[in-house]
């Protein structure tokens, strides 16, 4: 196993950092709102700074080995064991998960939602971004599974508590959902673990033996995970959590929702089910090209329909995450590279959106489509930056969401060897049909929000037109790190294809690369 073996304490550290801000947080008294606001902030730096230090070190030459290994007894009885490390394929995403969340905690500095607990809010942040983190390091199935369930509960406070209307119905489907998915995921986890020789839990020894389990019984055990995965991703028809949780979630919990929660399953495809189970994935790969596609004309049809501009971007996920999945049932380093793109490009340009959309909310008091209007000419800045993330999310080149849509096409002309190449290349038309449905509902959506006049100071009392106030200090010093970040990534996508590149090669290698 390419390994490399030093530094064993920088993930760890970059991982659990959070939750020692937790900690603090728990012992500073409720009344100094402050010094909460001080102590998540700070903590976030540091984590991000642990993350920028880990980059720094990382060989990227070598980028397709994993660094940074650490490996501990863990629970020796079941042979499970701390095994951590990033390569060039978690090394982005971790990265993205710590800036994410630094800026959501300024943003929040000033949008604490209501009720106002900040204490409990930015707890529940800093969590959050443990689980998160710990799932793109995870070298182990079992250390994976806790991780990627740690990021549950968070996230079902978030939207039960400071979430919309609706906010306990959305939270308890989000939750049945990922736990249905996550329990088949387990079972498919041990049936590996027995079927391999109940040897261990380890990723790259999966790997090495996991290729030699008879074909109907992988298949039967990628099924277990495609389930659990796809839950999270959300692909068509596990989808269906997703609008509502987006809608009624706070604002900060939609941009972490959109731009790294979603991430999980398409990574646990890219990590886990394609290296070590490579015969079920070309069986599985039609299949999830299918679903992938109708996926994207779905979530298209489904976001013209929206009235509610927050409920359409959760939408425009769906469509965006079938992109993501087609290029990943290509099992080609192609395919798979677009997709891991698409991934950080989706994550920064929906993230932007749900902030503006969150702006939107506390300005017009409502994200009703037809009572909106005029915001070019009220709040000029914010209209801008929303006509940029608008072009940015239907792929203008020169802006990163080109680059993870047009390949993810592209990639389906030609798939894996074993695959049909007739079939692919229908899924291909329909993905390329689907970029035109999204030129159409995100220019309506900009057309309809951004254009015309205000309606608020004609239909509503004038108090309300006093909050139509542009783009504030706080907003700016979120925005503008994902603002640069999806405009660099689209003139230079090579930042990123270098460094997933060598890594996804060694992944497919058991699909000819």
């Amino acid at each position: 196993m390419n390994m490399l073996q030093e530094n064993n304490w920088l993930l760890s550290v970059g991982t659990f950092l959070p939750l020692l801000g937790v900690v603090v947080l728990l012992l500073t008294p409720k009344a100094s709102d402050q010094m909460v606001k001080l102590v998540a902030l700070v903590t976030s730096i540091a984590t991000l700074a642990v993350g920028v230090y880990t980059a720094f070190k990382f060989d990227f030459d070598q980028a397709e080995k994993l660094q940074f290994v650490a490996d501990a007894n863990w629970i020796s009885v079941i042979k499970s064991s701390y095994l951590i490390g990033v390569d060039g394929i978690s090394l982005p995403l971790y990265l993205l998960s710590m800036v994410i969340t630094l800026l959501v905690v300024i943003y929040s500095l000033d949008h604490v939602p209501s009720p106002g607990k900040p204490k409990a809010f930015f707890s529940l942040l800093l969590v959050l971004q443990t689980g998160m983190a710990g799932t793109f390091i995870a070298q182990d199935l079992i250390l994976f599974f806790v991780f990627f369930e740690l990021v549950l509960l968070p996230m079902f406070f978030l939207i039960g508590v400071w979430g919309g209307e609706q906010r306990q119905y959305a939270s308890i489907k989000f939750f049945l959902y990922t736990m249905f998915g996550s329990a088949l995921m387990l079972v498919a986890f041990l049936a590996l673990f027995f079927k391999t020789g109940a040897e261990s839990f380890s990723i790259p020894y999966l790997i090495e033996n996991g290729g030699s389990i008879a074909k109907n019984i992988q298949i039967w055990i990628f099924a277990g995970m495609f389930v659990g995965f796809a839950v999270k991703v959300p692909m068509f028809p596990f989808h269906t959590w997703l609008p509502d949780a987006h809608t009624q979630a706070p604002t900060q919990g939609s941009v972490i929702l959109a731009a790294i929660l979603l991430k999980l399953g398409t990574y646990g495809f890219v990590r886990i089910a394609l290296p070590i189970l490579p015969d079920a994935a070309r069986e599985w790969a039609p299949y999830i090209g299918g679903l992938a596609v109708i996926g994207i004309i779905y979530g298209a049809l489904g976001c013209l329909a929206q009235t509610d501009m927050k409920r359409l971007i959760a939408f425009s996920s769906v469509a965006h995450m079938g992109f993501v999945m087609l290029g990943i049932s290509t099992l080609t380093s192609f395919g798979v590279n677009a997709a891991m793109f698409g991934m950080v490009a989706h994550g920064l340009i929906t993230g932007m959106l749900f902030f503006i959309a969150g702006s939107v909310k506390e300005r017009y008091h409502t994200l009703e489509i037809s009572k909106l209007g005029g915001m070019l000419t009220s709040m000029p800045r914010l209209g801008w930056i929303f006509g940029f993330c608008s072009m940015a999310s239907l792929g203008l080149p020169g802006l990163a969401g080109f680059w993870g849509e047009f390949p993810a096409i592209l990639s389906a002309y030609n798939p894996a060897e074993g695959l049909n190449e007739t079939v692919f290349r229908v899924f291909m038309v329909i993905a390329a049909l689907g970029t035109v449905l999204a030129a159409a509902y995100l220019l309506w959506m900009f057309q309809r929000i951004a254009f015309g006049t205000a309606k608020n100071s004609s239909s509503h009392d004038h108090a309300h037109s006093d909050d139509l106030h542009d783009v504030t200090t706080f907003e700016w010093i979120a925005w503008t790190p994902m603002l640069l970040g999806i405009l660099v990534l689209g003139i230079l996508p090579n930042l990123l294809f270098s460094v997933f590149d060598p890594a996804v090669k060694i992944t497919l290698s058991a699909f000819g690369g």
